[in-house]
């Protein structure tokens, strides 16, 4: 008997937009699209009679506060996680949505493979920044007018190598699989990394720690900038 596959939900009130994400969700064999909402009310409606495993979400909806909407969906379908796939980038529109309870954030500029990839990540527990966006936060908070001022915290000393290694690549949006591919060890590992350093760390989430590697001066923005950036 065949294990039943995730379920999303599409809300977005483009119609065109919702086609293009259904058709990359089925390719990818994984998950199972149960309803496509147009409107806030719509969402609401269908979140609580599907329960889905995953919401994806744009913030812009004609008859919705974006952010608000995230805690409505999250009441309608407890156990639901939120993506939000936005055409927002910045900050404000980001961190808001981390407050309202999302669990991920991708911009619509982003590649099908990343949205795979920011599904795959929430349905294993994990939150999800994509790479710009990771870098757009941490641009935010690197902002501290006197650089020198962050000191290393002695924490950080704690971490194994391995741990150091693993905790950049979470801090700069990379999901656990890749992160296992990239490092050669197998994806379970990479959660017991993630587990211990965090403990360690004292931090409790994925927007704790980049805070963290913020403060603390670990991240330079300078080394992500896409090529030909100014």
């Amino acid at each position: 008997m065949e294990s039943k596959q995730p379920t999303v939900l599409l809300v977005d009130d483009h119609p065109l937009f919702r086609e293009g994400l259904k058709a990359l969700i089925r390719r990818s064999g994984r998950f199972e699209v149960a309803g496509e909402a147009g409107t806030g009310r719509e969402a609401l409606d269908l979140a609580a009679a599907l329960r889905p495993d995953l919401v994806t979400l744009d913030l812009a909806l004609p008859d919705a506060n974006g952010h608000e909407l995230i805690g409505g969906l999250r009441r309608a379908a407890p156990s639901a996680r939120i993506l939000v796939v936005s055409m927002h980038g910045r900050f404000e529109y980001i961190a808001a949505a981390f407050r309202a309870g999302a669990h991920g954030y991708i911009v619509k500029e982003a590649t099908g493979e990343r949205l795979i990839q920011a599904l795959d990540a929430l349905l294993a527990g994990e939150h999800f920044l994509d790479g710009a966006v990771s870098r757009e936060v941490l641009g935010r908070l690197l902002e501290a007018p006197d650089r020198a001022s962050r000191v290393r915290d002695d924490r950080y000393g704690l971490l194994s190598r391995r741990e150091q290694e693993v905790m950049r690549l979470i801090v700069e949006g990379v999901p656990s699989r890749e992160i296992a591919a990239r490092l050669h060890i197998k994806p379970k590992t990479v959660e017991n990394h993630r587990s211990n350093l965090m403990g360690k760390l004292g931090v409790h989430s994925q927007m704790e720690l980049v805070r963290y590697a913020a403060r603390i001066g670990l991240v330079d923005l300078d080394l992500w900038k896409e090529p030909g950036a100014g």
